[in-house]
């Protein structure tokens, strides 16, 4: 099939998808018909970039299915003119589409690998305002002092207190909470003050955040 007509089926199938689940933001669908899912999935499996399954990518890591990269987008309610920390660039995907939204995105990865192929990604897409770090988003961002938004693919132990410092007030976190083995939660996190207000949302499965980056890759 066309390269073109199979990404724009992609992707009409994907905007009903997202309509169906409350989706409607004009902003974001702009975004993410700009941004060609198919530039970052592996040649392997370009066919499964618009489904919901998770697709495998280099370091033992994966992308999410398409569904849940929007819906987490959508719920970080992302405005013109924030500044976004990601942590889990991945194949860089959300990060681009979340750079054509807001002002500033700086997304970390602990694996030099993904953070290298990211940028060249981003380079070919013309994305200048998104910044890459090799880091494990654990330790602190130098450079940037606060964020309006934050999203994590990973999941927690227990409630990330320790990032209401890079938090501006009224800022948002998107992130899930729960042990590897056990049942875990994305849950939106609002800065009131010094604290965090909690919403759970629904039942993810991510991997840990992990201390550290990568030794080899």
């Amino acid at each position: 099939m066309n390269n073109n007509l199979s990404e724009r089926e992609g992707f009409a199938s994907l905007v009903l998808r997202s309509r169906s689940e409350g989706i409607t933001s004009k902003q974001l669908m702009m975004a993410l018909e700009k941004t060609p899912r198919s530039q970052f999935t592996p040649p392997a499996f370009k066919d499964a970039a618009y489904s919901a399954r998770t697709i495998p990518i280099d370091c033992g890591e994966y992308m999410e299915g398409v569904d849940l990269s929007v819906k987490m987008i959508n719920l970080l309610g992302l405005q013109p003119g924030q500044r976004v920390l990601e942590i889990g660039t991945g194949s860089g995907f959300t990060a681009a589409v979340m750079s054509r939204i807001v002002e500033r995105v700086v997304t970390m990865d602990r694996y030099r690998t993904l953070s290298e192929q990211a940028t060249q990604r981003f380079t070919r897409m013309g994305l200048s305002n998104i910044v890459t770090v090799t880091a494990d988003g654990v330790g602190p961002t130098s450079g940037e002092s606060t964020f309006d938004r934050i999203l994590v693919t990973a999941a927690f132990q227990e409630m990330p207190r320790m990032f209401a410092d890079r938090l501006v007030s009224g800022g948002k976190m998107i992130t899930a909470i729960g042990e590897a083995d056990q049942p875990q939660i994305l849950v939106r996190l609002t800065k009131i003050g010094s604290r965090f207000e909690r919403e759970d949302l629904f039942p993810v499965r991510f991997q840990p955040l992990l201390k550290g980056c990568a030794a080899v890759l």
